[in-house]
């Protein structure tokens, strides 16, 4: 049975997260509580992004603002197809007035697409900001073509932040400046890998050549035309942007073939403890793009908490150690309290949208501001960034790991822990 007093439904792909009652609600809507939804994905190859779920959402209906609120929660599966079903449910049978939305274009980018058509208001996060917005285009290879939002929001860094990371990173160790690209046939992939947009004419203007098999289908069992492609170059240094169960296949089977290189550094597929525990001591100083740590600078705007509180917490509840969405998927819900309690009537989506348009907003993530800082104008309407910093996994002798920040030339008021060091 559902009650109002909190709790999540497992099972299935849907899980149903209720505020709490007894507590006053803002007049809106003529007493009406606030309702919105979030889809994330809860299972299949993505779901470590989603480990923080649960804890964030329970903390968040425990604050005073949360209280208002009822949150229904939506698993899109790993699958951008479920994903935009899941947002129709909570659009047309749920009848939320807002959606929030993390974890990789292939959550993010279908469920903004339904919530722009059905005129919904929309914030997500944990994407680059290219292959959200570009992605979401008629014609992706067109700028003169690509139109702003008025109803999709989204924060988070772009390819130019992990372009700097990864040189500053790679630039701490002698190379011979020649980098494998693994670039899967996805949202992520496709704009990595592109010859003109992605990340390879960043390498290049800071002194790397990128070598690019062409992409491939998530989940593939064999890397050894990828492989292959790299010991031809003479890769000293592997990049890309893969699933976390790609990378555990492409490691295992790099090591297999005896191909070594000095570096790897990947986004998605190394950003949580989980995904490195299972490779061992194959994880020893891969390095990743960071996007928060207990070390970020920032408190919530919800319960004046720091970072390294938010992740203290998360720690105490879970037994888990701390992971990177901790701070971005709490920071969802601080967007969504500050957008509602700035709107007379929850159910005018107009107004919301509005509202989330002019969000300007200190978060436990960083300052949330839809003002157009550093985002080209084509997209400064509907994107902000949040900062970037490099990161290596270190093996402790209980087999457990550290993240620890090697470079922080892009935002220096993240402090760093280390420096760079070859794999072995």
């Amino acid at each position: 049975m559902l009650t109002r007093r909190g709790f999540i439904r497992a099972g299935g792909a849907t899980g149903l997260i209720l505020g709490t009652a007894g507590l006053a609600a803002p007049a809106l809507a003529q007493g009406a509580r606030i309702k919105i939804g979030y889809v994330s994905p809860q299972t299949g190859p993505l779901a470590s992004f989603a480990e923080s779920d649960a804890f964030n959402i329970q903390a968040f209906l425990a604050t005073e603002a949360g209280a208002n609120f009822d949150v229904i929660v939506k698993d899109s599966q790993s699958n951008p197809n479920r994903a935009a079903e899941v947002a129709s449910e909570l659009i047309l049978q749920d009848g939320v007035s807002m959606i929030v939305v993390a974890s990789t274009p292939e959550t993010t980018n279908p469920v903004a697409t339904v919530c722009e058509s059905e005129g919904i208001p929309v914030v997500s996060t944990m994407a680059p900001w290219q292959p959200w917005f570009i992605g979401q285009q008629g014609n992706p290879t067109d700028p003169a073509t690509w139109k702003k939002f008025d109803f999709a929001y989204h924060y988070f860094w772009g390819l130019e932040d992990v372009i700097a990371v990864f040189t500053n990173m790679w630039n701490q160790l002698e190379t011979n400046k020649q980098v494998g690209g693994l670039f899967p046939n996805d949202g992520d992939g496709n704009a990595w890998g592109d010859p003109n947009l992605g990340v390879a004419p960043g390498f290049a203007a800071a002194g790397y050549t990128t070598t690019d098999p062409g992409r491939y289908q998530n989940l593939t069992d064999d890397f050894s035309a990828q492989i292959n492609a790299f010991k031809a170059a003479n890769c000293e240094i592997v990049t890309g942007v893969v699933i976390p169960p790609d990378f555990t296949t492409f490691r295992n089977q790099s090591l297999q073939q005896g191909f070594r290189p000095k570096i790897i550094s990947v986004g998605k597929a190394i950003l949580y403890p989980s995904n490195v525990e299972v490779l061992g001591e194959a994880a020893h100083n891969l390095s990743n793009e960071v996007w928060w740590t207990p070390a970020h600078p920032f408190k919530s705007s919800l319960t004046g908490k720091s970072a390294a509180d938010l992740a203290t917490d998360f720690t105490a509840a879970s037994g888990r150690p701390w992971t990177q969405p901790i701070g971005f998927i709490h920071s969802l819900f601080e967007v969504a309290a500050d957008v509602m309690k700035r709107v007379e009537d929850s159910a005018d989506t107009d107004a919301v949208a509005a509202a989330l348009a002019a969000t300007r907003l200190d978060t436990v993530v960083g300052r949330v501001a839809f003002d157009g800082a550093g985002v080209p104008d084509f997209a400064a309407a509907n994107v902000c960034k949040t900062p970037l910093v490099g990161g290596q996994w270190r093996r402790k002798a209980d087999g457990t790991f550290d993240l620890v920040v090697v470079d922080n030339t892009s935002a220096p008021a993240i402090p760093t822990q280390g420096v760079m060091e070859a794999l072995a």
